[in-house]
């Protein structure tokens, strides 16, 4: 099959995932059943006028099975069946024996807990769950699902067995775990966790994390390292979170390294009242 297509059959599959069109997307794939288990390599103007961004990132080459998670956004919705669409694709990939079965089914898994859409149309659990029962890998995904707020994703993930990291911990207010994972924790993993804290506006958590011996004012390069850590406590919209980080010596100047923005600046672009009159208090 030349790449033209498998582009306008992808296509249609993909179309029928958007509807939650089970019917169609079985007829396709008992015809076609190299939709489930190749990938889309060369995607026409459907796709990359849309996403194109993503299909040269983190969505590159994508296989079908991806695209039930609408991470990357296309239409900003799922149907209230995507799980079972997600269970058709799933069944066809293991009836062909395919040998990226796996490696669809863990990054699928990292993307169905990135995503906001899924979490926000209250499918996010279900489709978890279709994924880890097919054999997903679940370790360190709690914290892929926390870099997006996804907290329940993320205590189903730690619930299903998936191993508690430092980062999830204090997320989750787990505080006993915390500190003890702290003990053999890298200053990698303590600054990413110290991030993903601030990122979320927990404030005891990062209150926790500065204990832990952070630096303050380094950005994580795990995690949006653009912006300091003040940065990101700023876009979460937490006050308290933010007087934490300045009571504790952050850098009111620092200047985020895409748009050369001062956390104060941050809060003016994104509406975030009491956080701006807070700052040019302490600017004062």
């Amino acid at each position: 099959m030349n790449s033209d297509t498998f582009d306008k059959l992808f296509q249609q599959a993909v179309a029928a995932i958007d509807d939650g069109d089970e019917k169609t997307l079985k007829q396709l794939l008992d015809a076609h059943p190299e939709l489930a288990t190749e990938r889309l390599c060369f995607p026409g103007e459907w796709v990359t006028k849309v996403i194109g961004d993503a299909l040269n990132g983190f969505f590159k080459d994508p296989y079908l099975l991806w695209f039930v998670s609408e991470d990357a956004v296309r239409n900003g919705k799922l149907p209230m069946n995507i799980a079972a669409i997600a269970s058709i694709i799933i069944q066809k990939t293991k009836s062909k024996n395919a040998a990226n079965l796996q490696e669809q089914l863990d990054y699928a898994l990292k993307l169905v807990a990135w995503s906001v859409v899924a979490r926000d149309g209250g499918v996010q659990i279900e489709l978890l769950n279709v994924l880890i029962n097919s054999g997903a890998k679940i370790n360190g995904v709690s914290n892929d699902a926390l870099v997006n707020g996804n907290f329940d994703a993320a205590r189903l993930l730690i619930e299903r067995g998936g191993e508690l990291t430092l980062p999830t911990a204090l997320c989750l207010e787990k505080w006993e775990e915390a500190d003890k994972l702290a003990l053999n924790a890298t200053d990698d993993v303590k600054q990413f966790s110290f991030v993903l804290a601030a990122l979320n506006g927990k404030a005891e958590a990062v209150s926790r994390a500065i204990g832990y011996g952070v630096d303050i004012n380094k950005p994580s390069n795990q995690l949006y390292s653009h912006g300091s850590p003040l940065h990101h406590a700023v876009w979460s919209g937490s006050l308290d979170t933010v007087k934490i980080l300045i009571n504790a010596g952050a850098n009111l100047n620092a200047r985020d390294s895409l748009w050369d923005g001062t956390p104060l600046g941050w809060s003016e672009y994104g509406n975030r009242k009491e956080i701006v009159e807070y700052l040019k208090e302490r600017s004062d």
